[in-house]
């Protein structure tokens, strides 16, 4: 409970205006329907797809950048302050970001999409500026974040894996026109794991120490063991990455080993934390964020069977999408469905009769219905698809998904309307 009496003491002098996290979270809504808009455009291609300009590959960094990392900046922007209780030094720099980062993913994912060189390296250092900006932020918050140890020090890997992980990303642009890599695709599966695993995995991981036990009205994990599953999981990266960079299957079964132990950890520790708590139902979120969690142990089997080849033809691009559709994916949505509703209310003043707004009314439960159930269906047919090599599953699959990242952003609107009605 000290986790959730941290959250609500005080918490309101440490918000930033509403805009701030929210021009995150629409900017995500609207990143996961084009997304899925992009991988529908190339459906036949992508079973095989192993890299290289096109629908496909914008779909992937649609996802990983518009979504995925989007998400990532307006939550920690604005959850880690309230945590911490240390606000940030100013708003200005986190809305920097913004028009930095947004802009350059549009421009980025464009480039991809119709194959124009010329204007990818520019996006990328665009896209790069804002990240590294939001790393500089992230820092200083981190660095004063002494309250939660096992956080921020899952927090400073996430930030090592994202700068390494930005440098190497503009140094693969700039490939497709020098050739400067000895082995463009090693240096992809490494970039791959750096975000995955590394930046959004380790992210991911560290936020569940503390979105976990608030939701569930449980104590934290205890530290030691939080630890070993953090010193697992940034071993795990590095050698994924360094294994990827020399193209050495030895030490990337290593790291897959490595990280199947560390996801266990990570698995035990939650369900721990769920069995302890005194809020036993959760609602579809939580079922949203159990299928994540049993996505990860299964996305890294599926990679150590791809490298051995037990997985099929495909089997390296199933791994890339399970890391990234499967695990990442659906638990962030899962996470995010309470965050919104979250944070809306703690920036709501008053409902009608002057008493505090419920999550139920910011809230509307229809669209979070729809979208589980088309990306339950998403994750399975595309699997599918890749696995049997059947474009037409991936087509029907995709369709799914963006159905389901309509009925997504349906309930972001919908929160965010409540949102400014009841400011």
């Amino acid at each position: 409970m000290k986790i959730a009496a941290t959250f609500l003491s005080g918490a309101k002098s440490r918000l930033l205006p509403a805009s701030v996290p929210f021009r995150f979270f629409a900017a995500t809504a609207i990143f996961h329907v084009l997304a899925w808009a992009a991988l529908l455009a190339d459906t036949n291609a992508t079973p095989r797809f192993g890299g290289g300009l096109g629908p496909t590959l914008s779909a992937v960094h649609l996802l990983t950048l518009g979504t995925l990392t989007a998400t990532a900046i307006g939550a920690s922007a604005q959850l880690l302050p309230v945590a911490t209780r240390r606000t940030l030094a100013a708003v200005w720099p986190i809305r920097l970001v913004f028009w930095l980062f947004v802009p350059g993913i549009i421009a980025l994912a464009a480039a991809m999409y119709t194959m124009q060189l010329q204007l990818a390296l520019p996006a990328a250092l665009v896209t790069s500026a804002g990240l590294v900006l939001f790393a500089a932020l992230l820092a200083d918050n981190l660095r004063r974040a002494d309250s939660l140890p096992v956080v921020a020090a899952f927090g400073w890997a996430a930030l090592v894996s994202l700068v390494v992980l930005a440098a190497l990303g503009v140094v693969l642009i700039a490939d497709y026109q020098t050739g400067v890599l000895p082995n463009h695709a090693a240096a992809a599966l490494a970039h791959m794991i750096l975000g995955g695993f590394g930046f959004m995995g380790l992210l991911a991981l560290g936020f569940s120490h503390v979105l976990v036990p608030m939701f569930a009205l449980a104590a934290a994990p205890a530290k030691a063991p939080s630890f070993v599953g953090l010193m697992l999981a940034v071993l795990a990266v590095v050698l994924g990455a360094v294994g990827a960079l020399a193209d050495n299957s030895i030490v990337l079964t290593i790291a897959g080993l490595v990280g199947i132990a560390a996801a266990g950890m990570h698995i035990f520790l939650m369900q721990r934390v769920l069995a302890a708590g005194m809020r036993k139902r959760l609602g579809l979120s939580f079922v949203l964020v159990r299928c994540a969690w049993v996505l990860l142990p299964t996305t890294l089997v599926v990679g150590l069977a791809a490298l051995h080849g037990y997985a099929g033809p495909n089997g390296a691009t199933l791994f890339a999408f399970l890391l990234l559709d499967g695990w990442l994916l659906t638990f962030l949505l899962g996470m995010l469905q309470r965050i919104l509703p979250f944070l809306a209310s703690m920036h709501a003043s008053r409902g009608a009769a002057g008493t505090p707004v419920l999550l139920s009314e910011l809230a509307a439960s229809a669209p979070l219905k729809l979208h589980a159930v088309c990306h339950g269906a998403a994750l399975i047919l595309i699997a599918i698809g890749i696995a049997a090599n059947v474009g037409v599953l991936v087509m029907v699959g995709a369709a799914a998904g963006l159905v389901g990242a309509f009925a997504f952003a349906w309930f972001t609107a919908a929160v965010t309307r409540r949102l400014i009605g009841t400011g």
